[in-house]
């Protein structure tokens, strides 16, 4: 089997205010809109993320556990300083992201700050000047 990921799927509750935020707010464009059910964006070379309706998501994949707190994941998006840290985190409020969490210098090296999408998922943004946030910049 090939080391890699090909698709990110979450589940929401609203996907059409997933698509105000990720499409409208961010700026990021639909690969696939199927509206009531799914909402697919490339954001990757080889990679997509899926947003599927919950609903269409639990019969497919199964039950979704509810409950208070974060999910305990993590999406990234890296940059390549730490004014463009800033400057997507900006981004983030002003598409409506709910919490954002200022960037701070981090004891490894990088600065990283955090945003919250439509469903609460988590989103870093980090400069990571080590090799392996070379790795994953365009």
């Amino acid at each position: 089997m090939d080391q890699r990921i090909s698709f990110v799927t979450l589940a929401v509750r609203d996907l059409d205010a997933t698509r105000a935020f990720y499409v409208d707010g961010l700026g990021w464009g639909a690969s696939l809109d199927v509206p009531g059910d799914v909402l697919m964006i490339q954001v990757g070379e080889h990679v997509v993320l899926s947003l599927w309706q919950d609903t269409a998501f639990e019969a497919e994949v199964g039950t979704i556990v509810r409950g208070d707190g974060v999910a305990p994941l993590t999406l990234a998006h890296n940059v390549p300083t730490r004014e463009d840290v800033d400057a997507a985190l900006e981004t983030a409020r002003a598409a409506g992201a709910e919490p954002v969490h200022a960037a701070v210098d981090r004891e490894w090296g990088g600065y990283t700050g955090y945003f919250g999408d439509p469903d609460g998922y988590r989103w870093e943004v980090a400069f990571n000047p080590g090799p392996i946030g070379q790795v994953v910049l365009p």
